[in-house]
């Protein structure tokens, strides 16, 4: 079946209205009429071509949510007319040892991305949510039960939110646990929203003054400009936990000396130029650890929807049109959106 999208032809090109072909639901797929997909970095920097291995044409989007429009023989989860997400993944082995133990992003054969996966589907890779319409597979697919006036800002938890989730419960951030945020963007706006929820102490760090009063309305218990050395040593030896959502190359020796012995520091961003090498002495003295962390699971990310549900979070966003969205590239690029950019999907049908 054809759907109206939006997507590009070349690295080099701008994005633009296209009609895509979408399988027919099979006998475990579930078909999903989008009414909003948020915009994530990844889409401007895979549609861009900038991290190389983009297949084109490209139709980005991976914050997906919409209504069941029809449900294959073997669906048992979902009903026409519910409300669902589909989040990063579309697809994994099922039988390596992360599959098995619910960590598909983890999966030890790849997982197939929502958009420039490997697929049977024509024309050979997965296409996004920057569309009118998407079918997935019901193991990938996440009930939503946020009330509808909400919708628009529960898109962004199905990248945003559960990139944050997922390092916060591993790490067990909860009460008596004190929790850093660096960067108060995309990732770290719900960093600061989740930790809060589990009742970990949460401080934010900004290298702009001008975000304090923004971190502490996100429910961040202080906030610190990074800049200022005397703020930053107030806190030596005092995190359990700091989670790093910013993907630019910086210092990460001024973050291992606030950890306590045994905290960990949490990388989510990838620079476009390495870090600067960590002092291994910063580390040893204190059974310190620099980590990562990517996305979460498919029951992870159901887990975090409900969490967020039953306490009342979503992200902070600002609406567009699907017409907007190289403007709002560009914006994104300069920080310039508090803080996830959604896009309306009823405007596809204007841009066909």
């Amino acid at each position: 079946m054809q759907v109206n999208a939006y997507g590009a032809h070349a690295g080099d090109k701008p994005l633009e209205a296209m009609t895509i072909e979408r399988r027919e639901p099979g006998p475990r797929d579930v078909a999903i009429d989008i009414s909003y997909c948020g915009v994530c970095h990844s889409d401007l920097h895979t549609v861009r071509s900038e991290w190389g291995g983009t297949l084109f044409p490209c139709v980005p989007g991976h914050e997906i949510v919409g209504t069941v429009s029809a449900v294959g023989g073997e669906v048992s989860r979902f009903k026409v007319g519910d409300t669902v997400g589909v989040g990063c993944m579309v697809d994994s082995c099922g039988h390596c040892g992360s599959c098995h133990d619910d960590l598909e992003q983890y999966c030890e054969n790849g997982f197939v991305g929502t958009y420039n996966g490997k697929t049977a589907d024509a024309p050979g890779h997965t296409m996004g949510g920057y569309s009118r319409g998407i079918v997935v597979d019901e193991g990938f697919v996440l009930s939503i039960s946020h009330p509808a006036e909400q919708l628009a800002a529960v898109a962004p938890l199905l990248c945003a939110g559960i990139t944050t989730y997922s390092p916060l419960r591993h790490w067990n951030a909860g009460p008596g646990k004190k929790v850093g945020v660096v960067g108060i963007g995309g990732l770290g706006h719900m960093a600061i929203k989740i930790a809060h929820a589990m009742g970990a102490e949460v401080v934010a760090f900004t290298s702009t003054p001008a975000k304090r009063k923004d971190a502490i309305d996100l429910g961040a218990d202080s906030a610190v400009v990074s800049r200022e050395a005397e703020e930053m040593a107030a806190h030596t030896g005092t995190f359990d936990l700091i989670i790093d959502s910013v993907a630019a190359s910086h210092d990460l020796d001024t973050y291992i000396g606030l950890l306590k012995r045994d905290g960990a520091l949490v990388m989510l961003g990838v620079p476009e130029h390495p870090h600067p090498s960590p002092n291994v002495g910063g580390m040893i003295f204190g059974r310190k650890t620099i980590a990562g962390s990517l996305i979460g699971g498919i029951a992870e990310t159901q887990e975090m929807l409900d969490f967020c549900a039953e306490h009342g979070i979503v992200s902070d966003v600002e609406m567009i049109d699907i017409q907007q969205i190289e403007d709002a590239y560009e914006r994104m690029m300069r920080s310039d959106v508090r803080y996830r950019f959604v896009i309306d999907s009823a405007s596809l049908d204007a841009a066909a």
